[in-house]
């Protein structure tokens, strides 16, 4: 097995990342060794890319990026145990601690130690990554590389669904990026009774369409209330799935949230809001969900039956496709909006 290995790394501060050599990580007790076969751009990676704010407050470089893929596994570590050298696997990159109160009462995906492989410590954006064995999830043989290196912001999708309870009722999702497009797919196949998507960019509110939108919303064109309002006589929606993180959304949403119904928020904003919080939260009795990645490892377990049944296709978030070398194209037209998915391939 090779020694070195090419890895995109954040070297220092500042915009940018680079393409290097670097030594093959070692697999310790406890970890397995894995052949990089697909990585996808998040948008945490583009934030980092670009070095705003938030990257600069939380990354401390150099490190390796990326926290999306699939892989094989190469070697096993001592200790090991289900999984075994040949196996296609992916992960969930958020390394819980195990013994804080959240992971011991069935909620280590909000672990107050979280460490977040590709932001807290090195990532995947290389040909390998050494990581604890708990954390790999072994694929289904069904499941191709490309939709394998996107279970993260799929799940990030289930969850959101499944938290909120879509079944029979209609929703309305704001925000179509990728996870709010798989969001519309997710919620059709969960019972979902209609589903309106909304953002600003053509784009994507084209592959919501292809997603399986019954009714997009350009928001630089018509309202949300508007569109809402009409489709359903005037009571609005009994779920709203969040996924944009913008202060108007988040206040159309609320506006057209049926009394009694939920809205789950996993879009971040930028910087506090304010909220009629009586008008539109209390005399309304509605419930507002706070989302956060995904179930460790319920949202996995509900993820692949929705995939090995046929209940979903996430091939249609795939759109493009790049050499690693050539990360430099993926990130701007991610950056552009113009793009689903962009896998980089080693």
């Amino acid at each position: 097995m090779a020694r070195t290995m090419k890895a995109i790394i954040k070297e220092k501060a500042g915009p940018g990342l680079k393409l290097v050599e670097r030594p093959v990580p070692s697999c310790g007790p406890g970890d397995v060794l894995i052949k990089i076969t697909a990585t996808a751009i998040c948008g945490t990676d583009v934030h980092i890319y670009k070095w705003d704010r938030w990257s600069a407050e939380r990354l401390r470089p150099p490190l390796i990026i990326g926290h999306e893929f699939s892989g094989c596994i190469e070697e096993v570590g001592p200790g090991v145990k289900g999984l075994a050298v040949g196996d296609r696997v992916t992960a969930e990159m958020h390394i819980s601690c195990g013994i804080c109160y959240q992971c011991r009462t069935g909620k280590a995906h909000i672990c107050k130690d979280v460490v977040i492989r590709g932001v807290d410590g090195d990532g995947i954006f290389a040909d390998y990554a050494a990581l604890p064995a708990g954390n790999v999830w072994k694929l289904h043989p069904s499941i191709p590389d490309e939709i394998a290196s996107i279970h993260d912001p799929i799940g990030n999708a289930v969850h959101t669904v499944f938290e909120a309870d879509v079944a029979g009722h209609p929703v309305l999702i704001l925000g179509c990026g990728p996870i709010g497009c798989a969001a519309v797919d997710v919620a059709r196949a969960c019972g979902a009774t209609f589903v309106v998507a909304s953002d600003i960019n053509p784009y994507r509110l084209d592959l919501a369409k292809k997603m399986g939108a019954d009714r997009i919303v350009n928001t630089t064109e018509e309202r949300v209330e508007d569109v809402v309002m009409e489709m359903t006589g005037g009571l609005g929606v009994n779920v709203v799935l969040e996924m944009s993180g913008s202060p108007d959304a988040i206040q159309s949403g609320l506006a057209v949230l049926r009394a009694g119904g939920r809205m789950a928020l996993l879009g971040l904003p930028s910087k506090p809001i304010e909220l009629h919080l009586s008008r539109d939260v209390i005399f309304k009795g509605a419930t507002l969900l706070g989302i956060n990645g995904r179930r460790m490892f319920d949202t996995w377990y509900q993820m692949e039956a929705l995939i090995t049944g046929r209940r979903v296709d996430f091939s249609r978030l795939v759109t493009h496709r790049f050499p690693m070398c050539e990360f430099d194209k993926g990130m701007e037209l991610m950056s552009s909006g113009n793009s689903g998915k962009v896998i980089l391939l080693p």
